[in-house]
C-alpha cells in the first residue's frame, strides 16, 4: 500500500535546543533508525529489507562507503544506513498526479525536506519549453529529447555529464564510454566537491591516489589520528572499527574545532556493554583546532619528531625524494605561529608528539575537514610528511585512510569518471573499444557552473545527486543552471535540482541499490543481474538488490546510458550497447581489458565478499610518482586569517542527514532539535559580538570580490566549538561560498573555512533550505 507522506513543509529556523550529547549509538540509535525505517517501510518490509544491507548476498547500503569486515553481523548497518535504505524503500510514490497538482513553481518553494519525503519517482517526466508542469513522457520520446539538444550543439564540450557518488562501476564505465564516443570529457562528479584534495595530494606524494589501508590495518594500529572528520554521524560503522582497535591497545588522537560525542564515547549497539549503557571511550587526546590551522599542526608535529631523532632514516633513505628540502621547511616552523594558527596549547602538542613517537604504526584517517579549504592539499601533503617521516606507509596497521561518503564514490572514479583522465587510460579505451577518445581535459563541477554561468555549456545531464543543492554559490550555480537548453536528472526521488531547470527539462527515474534488476536475453528470458561497488578501502563486491522495482516504468542505470548512447551515437558507434544492457556480465569483461586491478572481473566479483584492488605503497613499497619514490613536500603553511568582528564558519552535516538528502529536522548529538537553520557559536565569540543564546542572526560571508552572500535566520546556539569559528548546516549555507573560492590545485570548494560576519536578524522569518541572498552591494 502507498502511504501519503505528510503534507507540511515545517519551519525550521526555530528548534527545540539542549545540551550536546557526549556518548554516540546504543539503543537511541536503534530505537531512531528502526522508526524512521518503519515509517517509510512497515515493519514487514523494514525487517525484509535491512537484513540484507551490507551482505554478501544482499545489496551495499546506498549511504556511506565504509567497508563491511569478511565476518559481518546480522545487522551490519547503522542508523543512518536504515535511514538511507528507508528512503529508497519507501512505500511512498510521486505519480504523474503529483506532478499535475504541483507546478514547478510550487516545487521551487519547498524545502529539500518536504521533496524527499513525497516518495520515489515512478515514470519519466518532461517539462516542456514555458511549460509551469512536468508531464508524462515516455522512455522513447525523453530518449529523442536528449539526442535533439545534443546533435544540436556546435561542439560536444558543449554538454556536460555529472555524475553522483552512488552510481554503480558498469553505469559508471559506460556512462563515462559514451560520454566520450560523444566527443567530451566533461565528466564532472561530487568527488570535485569533497576528496577531490586527497586524490590531487597522494597522488602526487605516493603514487595513488586513493587510502593506502584495509580495515585490518586500522585494528592493528598503535594510534589512530582522525582529523577533520565526524564518524559518527557521516561513517557511524567506522566507530566499531575505532573500538575494536582500542581495545587492542592503540590509542586515538581527534583533531577537529568541534566536540564530537561518537569520538568522545562509542556505545556499541551490537555489544552488551555498548547497550548497557557503557560504551568505550574512545579519544585519549582532543585537539580542538581552530579551523584550518591542521597544516601547521602537523608541520610542528614534524619538526618535533625531526629534534626528536624520531625520523625512520632506512625508510627515509630507500623509499623517499625530497627529504632534505622537507627537512629543512619543517625546521623553521615557530612555536608562535602554530599556536595562533591551531589555537592550541603547546603542551597539548607535545603530548600528540609523545604519542606519535611511540607508535609505530600509525594510520591518519580524515574527511571534509582537512579536503575544502584553500590549502587543503598542502594540508594533505603534510600528513603524508608525517607517515613517511615514521615510515608509517606501507607497514601493517598504518597508513592514509581518507574516508570517502558516496557508497561508490570512489568506484566512480576508478572506472573512468573523471575530467582529466590519464593518457594511459584513453588508450586502453581507444584499443577496446576502436574510437579515438578526446585528450583534451574536460570541466569539473566548479568549471562546469562557470560554463553554464557563461553560456559555453548548454546540455547539463545528470546520473543522479542532487546538484543544485550540493554545489556552492548556491544562487550563481541556479542562475548557471536555469542558462541550460536542456537539464535532464536521473533520479530515484525528488530533490530541488528537479525544480531550477534549463529550458527544457527531463526527470528519469531509475532502479535503487535496494531492487531487484531484471534484463531480458534476446530469446525474451529473465535473468537478474547485479551490480559492483568499490568502498573506501578499495575492495570490490557484488551488489544484488532484493526488492521488486517500486514501478514496472523505471529502467536501471545501466539500460537508461545503453539506451541514451543507442539513439545518440546511433551507428557511427561499434559499442554493442544492446548487449551491454542485457548482460552486465559484458560489461564486466570489457572493464577487466581497461581497467588496472579488475583483470577477471566476473569471476572475482561473483565470489562472497569480492577482492581488493592493488595498492602499490601499501603491497609493495613501491610508489608509482614522477620520481618512482615516496615524495616529501614543502609547501609555506598556510591558515586563514580573521578580521576583527568576523567568524570562520565550517558547514557540516547534521545527524539527520546524508550529503542534501535530509532525513529529519533533528541533529541530536549537538541537542538540536526540530530545525535546521541554526549557527553554533563559542559563548564568548557570541558575547563579544553581543549574540545571546537564542537570538537570530543573519550570515554574510566575506571574500575578495566583494559581493555579498547573505544566508538569513539563523537561530545563534552557544556552544563548545573552538574560539573564533563557527558551524552552520549545508546545503543551507552554501549560498555564502563564492564559486571562486576553492583549494588550491584539487579546484574543491572551499566550505569549510568562510569568513562570516554575523548580525542580528530584523526579523526572524521562517526559511526553508533554500533562503539566501546575493547582491552585488559592497560591504
Amino acid at each position: 500500500m502507498t502511504r501519503q507522506p505528510p503534507a507540511e513543509d515545517p519551519a525550521q529556523d526555530s528548534p527545540q535546543v539542549g545540551a550536546p550529547q557526549r556518548s554516540a549509538a546504543g539503543l537511541p540509535a536503534v530505537a531512531h533508525g528502526l522508526r524512521a525505517a518503519h515509517r517509510q517501510m512497515g515493519a514487514a518490509r523494514t525487517a525484509r529489507t535491512l537484513l540484507r544491507v551490507n551482505q554478501k548476498d544482499g545489496f551495499d547500503c546506498p549511504g556511506c562507503a565504509w567497508p563491511e569486515p569478511e565476518r559481518r553481523h546480522t545487522a551490519e548497518f547503522c542508523e543512518n544506513g536504515a535511514k538511507a535504505v528507508a528512503e529508497e524503500a519507501t512505500v511512498r510514490r510521486v505519480t504523474p498526479d503529483f506532478f499535475a497538482a504541483h507546478p514547478v513553481a510550487g516545487l521551487a518553494a519547498r524545502s529539500g525536506y518536504w521533496l524527499g519525503r513525497q516518495g520515489r519517482l515512478t515514470e519519466p517526466v518532461y517539462l516542456a519549453e514555458g511549460a509551469e508542469r512536468y508531464e508524462p513522457v515516455s522512455w522513447e520520446r525523453a530518449f529523442d529529447i536528449v539526442a535533439e539538444e545534443l546533435h544540436a550543439l556546435g561542439s560536444p564540450d558543449e554538454a556536460v555529464f555529472y555524475t553522483s557518488g552512488r552510481t554503480s562501476n558498469e553505469a559508471a564505465f559506460l556512462y563515462q564510454l559514451f560520454a566520450r564516443e560523444f566527443g567530451t570529457n566533461n565528466l564532472p562528479d561530487c568527488s570535485n566537491m569533497c576528496h577531490e584534495s586527497s586524490g590531487a595530494a597522494l597522488t602526487e606524494t605516493l603514487g595513488v591516489g586513493k587510502g593506502s589501508v584495509l580495515l585490518e590495518d586500522l585494528h592493528q594500529a598503535d594510534l589512530i589520528i582522525v582529523a577533520g572528520q565526524n564518524p559518527g554521524t557521516n561513517h557511524p560503522r567506522m566507530l566499531s572499527a575505532l573500538e575494536r582497535a582500542k581495545q587492542a591497545g592503540a590509542r586515538i588522537i581527534t583533531v577537529n574545532p568541534l566536540p564530537e560525542a561518537g569520538l568522545e564515547r562509542f556505545r556499541n549497539p551490537q555489544t552488551v556493554r555498548g547497550l548497557s549503557g557503557r560504551g568505550t571511550p574512545l579519544t585519549d587526546l582532543f585537539l580542538q583546532i581552530r579551523i584550518g590551522g591542521d597544516q601547521a599542526l602537523f608541520r610542528m608535529l614534524c619538526r618535533l619528531v625531526l629534534e626528536a631523532g624520531g625520523a625512520d632514516e632506512e625508510f627515509v633513505r630507500a623509499h623517499t625524494h625530497g627529504f632534505e628540502e622537507f627537512a629543512a621547511a619543517a625546521r623553521r616552523a615557530g612555536w608562535e605561529e602554530t599556536l595562533r594558527a591551531t589555537g592550541l596549547e603547546r603542551a597539548a602538542i607535545e603530548r600528540a608528539l609523545r604519542m606519535v613517537l611511540a607508535s609505530r604504526r600509525t594510520v591518519v584517517c580524515w574527511a571534509m575537514g582537512l579536503t575544502q579549504h584553500k590549502h587543503a592539499v598542502a594540508t594533505i601533503r603534510e600528513v603524508v610528511n608525517l607517515l613517511l617521516l615514521r615510515g608509517a606507509v606501507g607497514r601493517p596497521g598504518a597508513g592514509v585512510c581518507p574516508v570517502r561518503g558516496h557508497s561508490n564514490v570512489q568506484g566512480d572514479r576508478t572506472m573512468g569518471i573523471v575530467e582529466r583522465p590519464a593518457p594511459a587510460f584513453l588508450d586502453a579505451l581507444e584499443r577496446e573499444f576502436g574510437f579515438a577518445p578526446p585528450r583534451e581535459h574536460g570541466l569539473d563541477v566548479v568549471r562546469s557552473i562557470r560554463a553554464l554561468r557563461d553560456g559555453a555549456a548548454k546540455v547539463f545531464f545528470a546520473m543522479g545527486g542532487n546538484f543544485v543543492a550540493a554545489s556552492p554559490d548556491t544562487a550563481v550555480t541556479e542562475d548557471a543552471v536555469r542558462r541550460a537548453r536542456l537539464t535532464v536528472h536521473v533520479s530515484t526521488k525528488l530533490n530541488r535540482s528537479h525544480c531550477v531547470t534549463g529550458a527544457r527539462a527531463l526527470i528519469l527515474p531509475t532502479l535503487g541499490r535496494t531492487e531487484r534488476d531484471v534484463r531480458y536475453d534476446a530469446a525474451g528470458r529473465p535473468a537478474e543481474q547485479f551490480v559492483t561497488v568499490e568502498d573506501s578501502m578499495g575492495m570490490v563486491h557484488a551488489s544484488r538488490g532484493r526488492l521488486a522495482p517500486a514501478s514496472p516504468h523505471l529502467l536501471s542505470e545501466t539500460a537508461i546510458v545503453c539506451r541514451l548512447a543507442r539513439r545518440v551515437l546511433g551507428a557511427r558507434s561499434h559499442t554493442p550497447w544492446e548487449e551491454f544492457e542485457r548482460d552486465y556480465g559484458l560489461v564486466r569483461d570489457r572493464i577487466a581489458r581497461v581497467v588496472p586491478g579488475f583483470e577477471d572481473f566476473g569471476a572475482r566479483a561473483a565470489r562472497p565478499g569480492g577482492f581488493t584492488l592493488p595498492h602499490a605503497p601499501r603491497d609493495e613499497r613501491r610508489f608509482p610518482t614522477a620520481t618512482g619514490r615516496a615524495q616529501f613536500t614543502a609547501a609555506p603553511v598556510e591558515f586563514p586569517e580573521l578580521p576583527e568582528g568576523r567568524l570562520l564558519l565550517q558547514t557540516l552535516r547534521s545527524h539527520d542527514q546524508y550529503n542534501t538528502t535530509v532525513y529529519g529536522l533533528d541533529d541530536r548529538y549537538r541537542g538540536i532539535r526540530n530545525g535546521r537553520r541554526v549557527v553554533l557559536v563559542h559563548p564568548e565569540d557570541a558575547a563579544r559580538l553581543g549574540l545571546p543564546d537564542g537570538c537570530h542572526a543573519d550570515l554574510t560571508s566575506e571574500w575578495r570580490d566583494g559581493v555579498r552572500r547573505t544566508a538569513p535566520g539563523f537561530r545563534v546556539v552557544h556552544y563548545p566549538t573552538a574560539r573564533g569559528c563557527a558551524a552552520a548546516y549545508y546545503p543551507e549555507t552554501n549560498v555564502l561560498v563564492p564559486l571562486d573560492a576553492t583549494a588550491d590545485t584539487s579546484n574543491t570548494p572551499a566550505s569549510k573555512s568562510l569568513v562570516v560576519r554575523l548580525t542580528r536578524s530584523a526579523t526572524v522569518p521562517h526559511a526553508d533550505d533554500r533562503n539566501g541572498a546575493e547582491d552585488n552591494d559592497r560591504p
